[in-house]
């Protein structure tokens, strides 16, 4: 008699499912081994999964192709993203443009994509009702996304993660190199401006008006510089 397979062991996947490990290496390259979970299994893993990793074992992944990936921070370049938080929301402040969210925060930026932007900024006019979802994971697609790079973000993990930002919506990609103190600027994926270390961030069409000195952002977050 033949063997009846239950609709339960079917598991859906957001991976090919005729790959093979090579087809995933290839897929994620560049993401260090360790940063990547096997459980789910890579390809089934969903938003209830972030959160449930997030709420019990104070682990943040980002969530992508149904494979959990742990985002990876050091502690100079969580200090660079609280200094960027402050001065972004002291400029929205009062002027009701939108909301700035930590790296912590879970966007789900597409249906199998969540990410974590180490800072971003989201205008109110994408909220629904314009009003701050109540959703642990919401459907939102940042206007402008920061990533404060680290050595363990290689640059083909980075290149993939600004296809997905604009892929999505994402109009503005700042990424912040602490060790050069410099900086990119995107405003697509094949359009990029350097900024050098006495350079100056511009908010531009997405935040009219924030201009940052590089160096005031570096001095700040070492506790050297003067109010900005």
């Amino acid at each position: 008699m033949a063997t009846d397979v239950s609709q339960a062991t079917q598991i859906p996947t957001a991976l090919p499912p005729d790959w093979t490990l090579a087809d995933f290496q290839t897929h994620f390259d560049g993401i260090p081994p360790e940063r990547i979970r096997m459980y789910p299994p890579p390809g089934t893993a969903t938003v209830a999964d972030v959160l449930y990793l997030d709420t019990h074992h104070d682990c943040h992944c980002e969530l992508i192709d149904g494979v959990l990936v742990e985002k990876t921070m050091g502690h100079f370049e969580s200090r660079l993203a609280a200094v960027l938080i402050y001065l972004l929301e002291r400029h929205v402040e009062g002027k009701n443009l939108g909301i700035v969210y930590a790296p912590d925060a879970p966007l789900r930026i597409m249906p199998t994509q969540v990410r974590m932007p180490d800072v971003c900024f989201v205008r109110f006019d994408r909220m629904p009702g314009g009003k701050l979802p109540g959703e642990q994971v919401p459907a939102l697609v940042p206007n402008l996304a920061i990533e404060v790079l680290s050595p363990g973000n290689p640059p083909a993990e980075m290149e993939r993660k600004l296809a997905d930002y604009f892929a999505a919506g994402v109009e503005l990609v700042w990424y912040i190199e602490p060790r050069t103190r410099t900086a990119t600027v995107y405003t697509a994926v094949d359009r990029k401006t350097d900024v050098a270390a006495d350079g100056v961030l511009e908010g531009g069409e997405v935040l009219p008006g924030f201009h940052l000195p590089l160096n005031d952002l570096f001095t700040r977050a070492e506790g050297t510089g003067e109010p900005i």
